[in-house]
C-alpha cells in the first residue's frame, strides 16, 4: 500500500472513504494516507489530501460545508485523526 505521494506505507496511515458526489468527483472510493504518529486535525488531513491531487483539491474546496466522520462518529474540523482511524468524507447534504 502507498500513501498519496507514492511513498511506501509506514504503518502510520488512515483510511479515507469518499461518498456520493465526492467519490465521483475525486474518482475513487477509498485511499490510504500516511500521517504523522501524533495524528492530524481533520482540516489538515483534508488539506494534505487536496495538496496531493488536483481532483481532490477541487472536490474538497467546500471544506466548511463537508461532513466528516472519524470511526463512524461525526466530528469537527479541529478534531484529531490518529493513525489507524477510518475517515469518511461526505459532500454537503440538503434535505427537503
Amino acid at each position: 500500500m502507498v500513501d498519496v505521494k507514492g511513498s511506501a506505507k509506514t504503518g502510520m496511515t488512515v483510511t479515507v472513504l469518499y461518498f456520493a458526489a465526492l467519490r465521483e468527483r475525486i474518482g475513487r472510493e477509498t485511499q490510504e494516507l500516511a500521517i504523522p504518529p501524533e495524528g492530524l486535525v481533520v482540516s489538515a488531513l483534508l488539506a494534505r489530501l487536496g495538496a496531493a491531487d488536483a481532483r481532490a483539491a477541487s472536490a474538497l474546496a467546500e471544506e466548511p460545508r463537508l461532513r466528516v466522520a472519524v470511526n463512524h462518529a461525526l466530528c469537527a474540523m479541529d478534531d484529531l485523526v490518529r493513525p489507524g482511524d477510518e475517515v469518511a468524507v461526505f459532500p454537503p447534504m440538503t434535505g427537503g
